[in-house]
């Protein structure tokens, strides 16, 4: 089948005989539609990360539809349109089964390699998947929006936290509620769920790129009285504006943390959202709570970073890192479809995985202001 295959440092070679899997036992062929080209994509491509070895597929923001299902797979079928949880979970282990499947020590990432594991993804014609990691997707919703399940699926994931969900709360939901019998083989985008409760806070959003934008999204979706966003880039912050912050600052204004304790009745925000993973913006992130207010963790682009520790003792501050996602799919399906949260103005471009090699490089270079490339195998 044809690959996109990282094959060096920021080398691809577009594979037209790469070996198409198979569906397991337990698992289906999906035909990819769509895949996403994420953020860590990037920043693992030049090997940086150390996520990305190679040779390897990557892509995990991916729909498609289901071309073969393997032996003792009754609940799907060939044509059913699908996206899926860029986490391989093992569904055994006692963090599964409490329902933090983001964090089941047996987890493999899709288009990631990080030494222990090669898993390729999803910017290739066909993946194998098991059922578990499977959701369905409504007919009238465009592969190009349900590759979007994914980062929109993390957007939702650190907002519960802040919110006070558990980790494994929506992830039992759908379990429990999604269907009546074994949910297991039945993810789907029919579940309804009680989030749009308000929670009245005041959040800050440090960073506007793709997930930013999703997480400034999610919280409006979810109630919060009041969104600031923060970001270097002034036409990031214009979209900001329009997706739902009420305010919007560039992170190269003086004594902004202040600013923006003051304007938050002195003290500061209720909660806030680091969306870069890098020194200042973190900084930023915990100085701009008030005192017990919470800092949500979500940008990993730096393994470490200074801290500022007396800031978050001295105010008692509460630190949550957040990691990927934990049953948030059927609610991100369901908010893209009725445009509570709107992808449209994140889609850069579509294009044929055969081009995939040059808008990594653009997407790299970052002259242009791309937010989400979506790569379409032919």
């Amino acid at each position: 089948m044809k690959a996109l295959v990282l094959t060096a440092p920021s080398e691809f070679h577009y594979d037209l005989e790469f070996p198409e899997p198979t569906a397991a036992a337990g698992e289906v062929l999906v035909k990819i539609a769509a895949c996403g080209i994420c953020g860590s994509d990037i920043h693992g491509m030049d090997g940086r990360s150390g996520r990305r070895q190679m040779p390897i597929v990557m892509g995990h923001e991916a729909a498609g539809e289901i071309v073969a299902v393997g032996e003792g797979v009754t609940d799907w079928n060939l044509g059913d349109r699908v996206t899926f949880d860029s986490t391989e979970y093992c569904g055994e282990c006692e963090e599964c089964k409490l329902g933090y499947v983001n964090l089941c020590p047996n987890r493999k990432v899709l288009g990631v390699s990080p030494g222990e594991y090669r898993r390729h993804g999803c910017f290739a014609e066909k993946i194998a998947l098991p059922t578990r990691i499977l959701y369905r997707i409504p007919d009238d919703l465009s592969y190009e929006k349900a590759a979007f399940a994914e980062p929109v699926s993390i957007a939702l994931h650190a907002v519960n936290l802040a919110d006070g969900i558990e980790v494994g709360e929506a992830f039992q939901h759908v379990h429990t509620e999604g269907c009546g019998h074994d949910c297991e083989h039945n993810h789907g985008a029919e579940v309804e769920d009680d989030t749009d409760e308000a929670n009245g806070g005041v959040a800050v959003v440090v960073g506007a790129g793709l997930i930013g934008l999703l997480v400034i999204q999610a919280l409006k979706a979810r109630g919060w009285e009041k969104v600031i966003a923060v970001d270097l880039d002034d036409s990031r912050l214009e979209l900001a504006r329009k997706l739902g912050a009420e305010e919007t600052f560039n992170a190269k204004q003086e004594g902004l943390a202040m600013h923006i304790r003051q304007i938050c009745g002195g003290d500061g925000a209720d909660a806030s959202f680091e969306v870069v993973g890098a020194g200042a913006p973190l900084d930023l992130a915990i100085r701009s709570v008030r005192k017990g207010g919470q800092v949500v963790l979500i940008g990993n682009l730096q393994p470490n970073t200074p801290f500022p520790l007396q800031e978050v003792v001295t105010r008692q501050l509460t630190i949550k890192g957040s990691c990927s996602c934990a049953g948030e799919y059927p609610e991100a399906i369901r908010r893209i479809q009725d445009g509570s949260i709107q992808v449209e103005p994140l889609l850069s471009a579509v294009v044929p995985l055969s081009e995939g090699a040059g808008w990594f490089k653009r997407l790299h270079d970052n002259k242009e202001g791309l937010l989400k490339v979506v790569l379409q195998p032919a």
